[in-house]
């Protein structure tokens, strides 16, 4: 009598990894097609002392890390996904993508 109730419990555990399945396989992204992201574009970045940050004012000149016509940064909520260049649409900044990083480059750098 155990056998037929170890044997019922394996088969109700098969079940339910054939219906997580089914659901995975089934999945729709409309979800999350509307959830907010915040895209930036990063133009360079270095590292200052507060002692030099506190005498910045008007007109100070800041030098960044990236050389003068080097591609741009794309970040979406803070992870790199493409470089671009600066183009100007219609009076307005806007970036050309040049380079976009594959999605298993991404998942590689969350590691």
């Amino acid at each position: 009598m155990s056998e037929d109730i170890e044997t019922l419990a394996f088969k109700e555990f098969e079940d339910h990894d054939e219906h997580h399945e089914q659901l995975s396989e089934e999945v729709n992204l409309d979800v999350i097609l509307d959830v907010p992201v915040v895209i930036s574009m990063e133009i360079g970045r270095t590292n200052i002392s507060i002692r030099n940050l506190l005498q910045l004012n008007q007109g100070s000149v800041v030098e960044l890390e990236r050389f003068a016509g080097e591609a741009l940064d794309v970040l979406v909520n803070g992870m790199l996904i493409a470089h671009g260049e600066v183009v100007v649409i219609n009076d307005k900044f806007g970036i050309r993508l040049t380079d976009v990083v594959s999605p298993s480059e991404r998942i590689k750098r969350l590691a």
